[in-house]
Formats: C-alpha cells, sequence, structure tokens
C-alpha cells in the first residue's frame, strides 16, 4: 500500500519524497563511487594480496563486467517484480559482496567479491533511478529530482578517486570496501519506511528467459572484449573471437525479441526517438568520463608525484564543480530547454578536455589543472542531468526500469569501450616514445594528451547526438503502449 495518496497532498508526504530521494541517490552514489574508489587503492591491494601486476586491473574490471551485462536484465525484473524489493535485493547483494571483498585473503577472493558487487549494482541502480521516475511525476520536481542524480552520476568518480585516496592513506585498502556496508545496512532499514513499493501494471508477468540469458551473456561478453582489449590487443585472436561471439549473442537477442510475446526489451520503446538519442548521447559521454579520470589520476600519480591523498584531494573541486553545475541545470533546462543546456554543457565539457590536454610535464596545479578541471566539472554537471530527464521522457510506467536499466547500461559500456580504446591509444603512444628513448614523464604525459583529445573526440559524438534530440516529434499515441498512469507517490 502507498504511503501517500495520489489524491491527497500534505507537507509530510512531500517531506517524505525527498527525504526517499536523498536514500535513493546515495544508494546510486554508492555504485558509482565503487567504479573508481579502488584505483587509487590499487598498489596497496597489489602489495597486500601479492597480485601480479597484470591481473591487478581485474579489481575494476571484475566489477564492471557484471555491472554492465546484468543492467538491461535488472531494469526488467524491477519492472515486473518491484522496484522497492529489487533495490532492496540488489542493496543486500552489494552491501555483502563489500564486506567479502574486504575481509579477501587472495586475488580470486576478491575478484570474486566485485564481481557480486558489480550484480548487486546491477539490480539496485536501475530500480533506484526508477524509484525515482515513478515518486516524481514529469515536470518541474521531476527534473529537480534528476538534478541531483546528475550531480550524483557525474560526480561519483571524482568522488572515489577523493575517498579512496584518505581511506587508503589513512586505514588502508580494506576500508574502501568495508565503507561501503553500514551505508548499505542503513539503506535497507530506511527503505521500507520511505518508499512505496512500485510495479509495473501488465497482464502478462512474465520473463523472456532466453532474451535475458541471450542479451546478458552478449553485453558480458562485448564488456570483457573491451577490457581485455588493452592488454592482450585489438587485433589479437581473443579480442576478435569474443566480439564475434558476442555479435552472434546479441543479434540472437534481437531475433528472440521480435517473436517473444512478453520481451525483454520491447523494439517500440525505440519509436521515441528523443529517448534513443538521449542513450546515444550518454553511451559517448561515459565513453569520456571513465577514461578521463583514469588519465588525470595516473598523471597525478605517475607524472607530478601525487600522494594518493594529494591525488584525490586535487580532484574535489573537480566534484564539487559538477555538483553545483547539476544543482544549476534544472532552473536552466526549464528556461532555456533540454537540448540547448545538454549541447552547451557537452561543448564546455569538450573544451576542458581539450584544454587539459596541453598540460605540460612539470604541471602547475593552480596555473595547468583548475582552470580545465572547474570547466569540465561545469560541463559534465549540465550534461548529465539532461541526458537523464530525456531518457525517461515519454516512457510508459510499466517500462520505467527498462528506461532506467538502458541509460545505467549505456553509460557503463560507454565507459568500458572508451576505457578500453583510449587506453590503447595512449598506451601505443607512451611505448612508441619510450622505444625512441624519451624520458620517462615525458612519453606518459604524451600518452596521456592523446587519451585525452580522444575523450574530447568521443564527446563531439555526443554533440552530434544530442543535437538531433526535439527534431523527432513522437507522440505518446504513436507508441505501441499506453501513457504513463498515476504512480503510487511516496
Amino acid at each position: 500500500m502507498p504511503l501517500l495518496d495520489n489524491n491527497r497532498s500534505s507537507s509530510s508526504g512531500s517531506d517524505r519524497r525527498w527525504w526517499a530521494l536523498v536514500l535513493l541517490a546515495t544508494a546510486e552514489f554508492m555504485v558509482v563511487l565503487d567504479a573508481s574508489i579502488v584505483t587509487i587503492a590499487l598498489p596497496s591491494i597489489g602489495r597486500g594480496l601479492d597480485f601480479p601486476l597484470a591481473n591487478l586491473s581485474w579489481v575494476i574490471n571484475a566489477y564492471v563486467l557484471t555491472f554492465g551485462g546484468f543492467l538491461l536484465l535488472g531494469g526488467r525484473i524491477a519492472d515486473l517484480l518491484g522496484r522497492r524489493l529489487l533495490f532492496t535485493v540488489g542493496l543486500g547483494v552489494f552491501s555483502a559482496a563489500s564486506l567479502l571483498g574486504g575481509l579477501a585473503q587472495s586475488e580470486v577472493w576478491l575478484i570474486g567479491a566485485r564481481a557480486i558487487q558489480g550484480l548487486g549494482a546491477a539490480l539496485l541502480a536501475p530500480a533506484a533511478l526508477s524509484l525515482v521516475t515513478s515518486i516524481f511525476q514529469e515536470g518541474s520536481d521531476r527534473n529537480k529530482a534528476l538534478s541531483v542524480w546528475g550531480a550524483v552520476a557525474g560526480s561519483g568518480g571524482a568522488a572515489g578517486v577523493l575517498l579512496g585516496g584518505v581511506l587508503t592513506s589513512g586505514v588502508g585498502w580494506r576500508s574502501v570496501l568495508f565503507v561501503n556496508v553500514p551505508i548499505g545496512i542503513a539503506a535497507i532499514l530506511l527503505t521500507p519506511t520511505l518508499v512505496a513499493e512500485s510495479r509495473a501494471e501488465v497482464a502478462r508477468r512474465s520473463f523472456d528467459l532466453p532474451g535475458a540469458a541471450t542479451v546478458t551473456a552478449g553485453l558480458s561478453a562485448f564488456v570483457y572484449a573491451l577490457v581485455r582489449a588493452s592488454t592482450v590487443g585489438w587485433g589479437s585472436v581473443q579480442t576478435i573471437g569474443v566480439l564475434a561471439a558476442a555479435a552472434a549473442l546479441l543479434a540472437a537477442f534481437v531475433v528472440i525479441e521480435r517473436r517473444s510475446k512478453a520481451p525483454l526489451v520491447p523494439f517500440t520503446f525505440f519509436k521515441n526517438l528523443n529517448v534513443s538519442a538521449a542513450n546515444a548521447t550518454m553511451l559517448a559521454v561515459g565513453a569520456a568520463v571513465l577514461a578521463l579520470f583514469y588519465f588525470l589520476s595516473l598523471y597525478m600519480q605517475k607524472v607530478l608525484g601525487y600522494s594518493a591523498i594529494t591525488t584525490g584531494l586535487a580532484q574535489l573541486p573537480l566534484a564539487a564543480g559538477i555538483i553545483l553545475a547539476a544543482a544549476m541545470a534544472s532552473p536552466l533546462v526549464a528556461r532555456l530547454g533540454r537540448r540547448t543546456v545538454l549541447i552547451a554543457g557537452l561543448a564546455m565539457f569538450a573544451g576542458g578536455i581539450v584544454w587539459l590536454a596541453q598540460v605540460p610535464v612539470q604541471a602547475s596545479y593552480l596555473a595547468d589543472l583548475l582552470g580545465p578541471s572547474l570547466l569540465i566539472a561545469l560541463g559534465l554537471g549540465l550534461a548529465f542531468v539532461p541526458t537523464t530527464i530525456l531518457a525517461e521522457t515519454g516512457v510508459g510506467e510499466h517500462e520505467y526500469g527498462l528506461a532506467s536499466g538502458l541509460v545505467n547500461a549505456t553509460q557503463q559500456i560507454g565507459g568500458a569501450f572508451g576505457l578500453g580504446v583510449l587506453t590503447t591509444l595512449a598506451t601505443t603512444r607512451t611505448n612508441h616514445l619510450l622505444a625512441s628513448h624519451h624520458p620517462v614523464g615525458q612519453a606518459l604525459t604524451q600518452g596521456f594528451r592523446l587519451g585525452y583529445l580522444g575523450a574530447a573526440g568521443f564527446v563531439g559524438l555526443g554533440i552530434i547526438a544530442a543535437a538531433t534530440i526535439g527534431t523527432w516529434h513522437v507522440r505518446r499515441s504513436q507508441l505501441a503502449h499506453p501513457a504513463p498512469q498515476p504512480q503510487p507517490q511516496t
């Protein structure tokens, strides 16, 4: 039974909606944070568990792999079985895996725990965003709520580096995993009080198991190929073979979905072309963001010689700037329109990355890094909010989980793709310069510069996708599904 009747309005009910948003956004923050918080801790993890250097990247890759692979399935399960239920289950899995990872005694143990963490994240992330969409109806309140969401999604990477540096330096690497446990337990306990159950009202409450199996296996194979490509090479038999398997599985998924009576992803969903364009934009932005934070952290530590905690503190203005820019985005969207704000944000984001690509080997933080960091923060904060709003706009109630899973999946898959491609470019450039007897610092910096320019190129593709938003006018009556029905509000 909903905690607040749709026909009733009260200040306490309104307050509860916003407290629910705080809870859901906190859970999302944990999920985004965990993709980057362990980055700073990797050297300590390697020493503590005697990790071979070649396997250390799997502490991150295992999380990204299961997270990206299971997102669409997680979103659909949330729609059918209940968004609050799946959010709670996801929190439980994520928290238990965090505890397990913090207690790890071997590399296999830790990598396995990180994979389970990714699975928990794939269950709770789309459920959390679809709950926000169901709690706040389209309009001003939803835009404000999604501004908070955009701030969380955009700042999580930089905040992860900051928190990872502080915890690793002050307490030890295990603390970057243990920190999730009390937060997760508190969130599980608060969820029944603050969040009403929400699920799709559909005649057929069944799962397309063949579709779920093929899309999950296909996405997992695709992400696996991407994260391994920088190690084994893009032209290797392994990379080509796994990518071919991923393509075959995803093609089988399309065939299965077209024949299914209860598809996991109804293709009529993509008749809303503005939603499709928003997801294409998120794919491009995701490809740039993860690589950007990765290169910036390595540059600060390996070239400038910053410690883990100094690297984290150096990215504090970036994280804070994203949060402030996201807060500005909602009124700007109301005044200027979503597409205008989105394109302006992407242009500033790209400009900041190009500016960052000019960094010298011996950089001054105030002169060379702070300016581009603030411009990147402003652009990211402004871009994330309208992209998230557009990815959820005009979507039927019964597809909130699907829409949320899709926008999360495009961000994660984009991140894996961008990191794989840009790391290969940067590493190839650095190795070429090292072979030509350039100093290590100069070779690394030149490689990172190329990586930054590649990230800016991805953002440029996002601008092209964003420019098409609003050029297609699709009425809900043109879609195969009915218009959204009023939703239970907390």
